[in-house]
């Protein structure tokens, strides 16, 4: 599926991915290839992108927002994120 991370300043992912986990506003939630439609508000959390089915991974601190789930491409909103260490 294809997931595209953005923040009013820049993209900061976009590209094809195996999985993303996310912190929902009623708890973290995962979104895997062909998921149902969906749109949910995010809190402040870690956001963490399975870029494969061997783990390898990529993790986002954000601060908040949004994401959409349609077609099979995952468009996470976010009003500031950094690069997790």
């Amino acid at each position: 599926m294809i997931l595209e991370i953005l923040t009013p300043e820049r993209k900061l992912f976009s590209g094809e991915v195996y999985g993303i986990q996310m912190p929902g506003i009623s708890g973290s939630f995962e979104v895997l290839d062909k998921h149902a439609p969906l749109v949910s508000a995010l809190k402040a959390g870690r956001v963490k992108v399975l870029r494969d089915k061997q783990s390898h991974t990529t993790s986002y601190n954000i601060q908040g927002g949004f994401v959409e789930v349609l077609n099979n491409k995952v468009t996470v909103l976010v009003e500031g994120a950094k690069e997790a260490e």
